[in-house]
């Protein structure tokens, strides 16, 4: 087994959240604040999407060598089933569901004359014995059987979710109720289903220049998103609450040193900062050739710097926020008592401040979250992002940019990118509304 150093602090996030989520398993607060967030349609539909990508990326987060013919390889979980998909090459171009090139070339006929026409595909739909009859019959015959086969997967996990609740909740008319929950896992496991059924026998997404399957791009793309977005995050989040609020409550020369640093820090374009760290770490990688002999660790220490770089530079806004919600708390009447009653600063914080702030903390990184998953398309076009050879959005509307404007139009690349990128973005927003509204502190006293 291989532990990358993105996978290391990923396990280590998953962990820190299931230690989190036992803590806090008694606190009434918390109690009904996930009672508001499973009450809400929006936000267990939204969560379900969450968890799917969340699960794929966690598949994708579990390395080790793989010993071939073609030598010893670091591969995934996900490129280990994946295997059809990932080896599944062609020659360049070909569009969703096709079965020959998408561009005309000169080939040989059966008699053995040169004539200007579409290559056969090598894997899609080479089942085929006579394409210009069979295609269309074919894939709608098997997109039928994949959709029986889908509906038969999706509704026994489905009933297995209801049985598992049944348990739980010892209620039997509930045990009859769909939630909309169950309806998007039903959904998501269908879509899933036939996308790889189907993905055996076509390319669902057609190909890109090199021939690579692009929903098998698209796919590992998810980590490289979860990956941005959550440690970068962790990079961000206790500079921005530690300086917000010890600027908001100190005031003074506290208050004074933490925004000049801040206000410095902006100063300084971002897009710089994050191109001379991704420098220097190619410097430091290209003088130290022996640590970094593996393509996949190389584009990992690239991505983990970016994520740290990312985090440096985006601290700032959340830090403001907090700095100004704090400067109102603290004049609170109840902030006040607990002054007057000899309680110490660092309980203050602690218990009246913080809590009061975290509504905004969530909100805000949630959307930060979102945000960083769409800059790294930004950050990937100007070639600053992560390692061209890393599976990313970013990378694959990169790479198909060019082609929108040739005719024919090449728009499959884009377009899968750009369907993934928008689930995982709308998701995570909404689940941020759900949760935000659900944990503030003065929407629980108005209950």
């Amino acid at each position: 087994m291989v532990v990358l150093w993105t996978d290391a602090l990923i396990f280590m996030l998953v962990f820190a959240l299931l230690v989190l989520a036992f803590s806090l398993r008694n606190k009434e607060h918390i109690k009904h604040g996930l009672k508001k967030v499973a009450d809400s349609k929006i936000g267990m539909v939204s969560l379900v999407v969450l968890v799917f990508f969340v699960a794929v990326g966690l598949l994708d987060s579990v390395h080790f060598k793989s010993a071939d013919n073609k030598g010893s390889e670091i591969i995934s979980l996900l490129d280990h089933w994946a295997t059809p998909l990932k080896e599944h090459v062609e020659k360049t171009y070909s569009a969703p569901f096709a079965v020959t090139l998408y561009s005309k070339e000169i080939i040989s006929a059966a008699d053995g004359t040169p004539q200007w026409s579409y290559p056969r595909l090598t894997f899609g739909g080479r089942h085929l014995h006579d394409p210009a009859t069979q295609h269309i019959p074919d894939i709608l015959k098997k997109s039928c059987l994949a959709l029986i086969e889908g509906c038969m997967t999706s509704s026994l996990l489905v009933l297995l979710l209801l049985l598992v609740r049944f348990k739980i909740q010892a209620a039997t008319p509930a045990f009859f109720v769909l939630s909309p929950a169950l309806y998007t896992v039903f959904i998501i496991v269908l879509l899933s289903y036939i996308l790889f059924y189907l993905s055996g026998y076509y390319h669902v997404f057609g190909t890109d220049k090199v021939g690579e399957d692009v929903l098998y791009q698209a796919v590992k793309s998810i980590r490289t998103g979860l990956v941005i977005g959550t440690l970068t995050t962790l990079v961000m989040l206790p500079m921005a609450i530690i300086f917000g609020i010890l600027a908001g409550f100190f005031r003074g020369w506290v208050d004074d040193v933490i925004q000049y640093i801040y206000t410095t820090l902006n100063s300084i374009p971002s897009v710089l900062l994050i191109a001379a760290s991704v420098l220097m770490v190619q410097v430091y990688m290209a003088n130290h050739e022996a640590s970094f002999t593996s393509v996949v660790v190389r584009s990992d220490m690239r991505l983990l710097f970016l994520c740290l770089i990312l985090g440096v530079t985006s601290w700032t806004g959340l830090c403001r926020l907090l700095r100004a919600e704090t400067l109102k708390l603290r004049e609170m009447e109840y902030v006040q008592a607990a002054y007057a009653l000899g309680v110490k600063q660092s309980t203050i914080l602690v218990r009246h401040i913080l809590p009061n702030v975290m509504h905004l903390v969530i909100i805000t990184v949630v959307l930060d979250f979102s945000s960083l998953v769409l800059a790294e398309a930004v950050l990937s076009y100007i070639n600053i992002g992560v390692d061209p050879t890393t599976y990313s959005w970013g990378n694959m509307i990169n790479g198909a940019r060019l082609e929108m404007a040739r005719e024919p139009i090449v728009w499959w690349s884009l377009s899968a990118a750009f369907v993934f990128m928008f689930a995982l973005v709308l998701a995570a927003n909404l689940f941020a509304d759900v949760v935000q509204n659900a944990l503030d502190p003065r929407a629980v006293r108005n209950d």
